[in-house]
């Protein structure tokens, strides 16, 4: 034999089908102690090794046309899914591709067909928040789409350095790139940024560059959904624990929370704090100095309100006897908190899916955009009517 024996000599000389050779390469349960035995006599007389060609180079689609006994072109019809391939004959190319350890050239594809079916993602900053949900949410997204994902990372630098990191992704010949963004460390590089490829990002708040599209979690009406749900329950007198007011997220939520409260007919006050349970729970206490209690407020998120829950334990005030409280985001572990907390929840999962699908609609050929996830309410235990527990 002038070339290394193959899945299908190999089911010769054992009396066997090409698949009960892959089943016995690969582990399978399924095949009866003789019949393994037979196959593994037959590999060991025609010394055939797994992935093993003549050159000792890596398996080429000649080399598995060669173990599955059918041409180039048939392989390649295999590997993309042709429809005029018999099943049989897709099973025994399948067969020989997992017996040799095939793995497809995709960079030769790229080459080859001009599509490299790969979307490029970016970090934009280290403080990425539930960047594991945003990811699965792209992942997902882009395999059911049929296409794959590389990632790199970008620390802060100019609109220059952002638009380098986005060129190396398009030298690996990406087609679109999602960009993951900390809105303080890139919102004025990504308002000088400049592409060839499309670009979709995921970032609190837009900025001023046509080219690009936006996708972000709807913070003003789930802020609003907060100060709704505290009016429908027939709470008045409310108070909003928000976060750092430079900061987009904070400025949101405020602006949600004074829609609510004029489509409402109420007043209301803010009291800033940073985003840490510290800081609600030293809000908190400045509640507990005041003559009367509100008997509604909105934490600024979920952090804060865990800080409010503690001051309010310690002074031996009832959640949601005395005072209903209403967090953001849903943190893990919220509907753990005594009481179970009410909250805003994001979805996150949903934000990494919405940048795929605005990114692909602009590799169609569509028009940059803005999309809004929208946020849901999730009514617990931390809320009630006035003086009802």
């Amino acid at each position: 034999m002038t070339r290394a024996p193959g899945v299908v000599d190999v089911a010769r000389a054992a009396g066997v089908s090409h698949v009960t050779v892959s089943r016995v390469l690969n582990g399978h349960t399924s095949v009866r102690p003789e019949t393994r035995a037979r196959v593994e006599a037959a590999m060991a007389e025609l010394g055939y090794r797994r992935g093993a060609v003549s050159s000792g180079r890596a398996p080429g689609m000649i080399d598995v046309a060669r173990a599955a006994g059918v041409s180039h072109v048939t392989v390649s019809r295999v590997l993309n899914d042709h429809p005029s391939v018999r099943p049989e004959t897709r099973a025994r190319v399948e067969a020989a591709i997992a017996a040799l350890g095939y793995r497809r050239n995709t960079v030769a594809s790229a080459l080859k067909s001009g599509r490299s079916r790969t979307i490029g993602v970016v970090l934009a900053g280290s403080e990425l928040y539930e960047l594991p949900k945003i990811l699965l949410g792209i992942e997902t997204a882009a395999r059911d789409a049929g296409w794959w994902v590389s990632i790199a990372s970008w620390n802060g630098g100019g609109a220059g350095d952002l638009t380098e990191t986005v060129q190396r992704l398009a030298d690996q010949s990406v087609e679109g790139v999602t960009v993951i963004a900390d809105r303080p460390v890139a919102v004025e590089a990504l308002a000088g940024l400049a592409s060839g490829v499309p670009l979709s990002v995921i970032m609190s708040g837009d900025v001023a560059n046509p080219r690009l599209s936006f996708v972000e979690v709807n913070q003003v009406q789930g802020a609003l959904d907060a100060v709704q749900h505290l009016v429908d329950l027939g709470h008045t007198d409310l108070v909003h624990l928000s976060g750092p007011m430079d900061t987009y997220d904070a400025r949101a939520r405020v602006d949600g929370w004074r829609k609510g409260l004029v489509a409402a007919g109420l007043g209301g006050r803010v009291l800033e704090g940073d985003f840490t349970a510290a800081s609600g729970f030293g809000l908190a206490r400045r509640l507990l100095a005041e003559p009367t209690l509100p008997t509604g407020v909105f934490a600024g998120n979920d952090q804060m309100a865990m800080g409010v829950l503690a001051a309010f334990a310690e002074a031996g005030v009832v959640v949601p006897r005395d005072v209903s409280l209403v967090g953001f985001d849903d943190i893990a572990g919220a509907a753990f908190l005594v009481p179970a907390l009410t909250t805003v929840r994001q979805d996150h999962v949903a934000l990494g899916a919405g940048a795929i699908e605005v990114l692909l609609r602009l590799l169609d050929g569509g028009t940059a955009s803005h999309r809004m996830i929208p946020a849901d309410l999730v009514v617990r235990k931390s809320t009630a009517p006035p003086g009802r527990p």
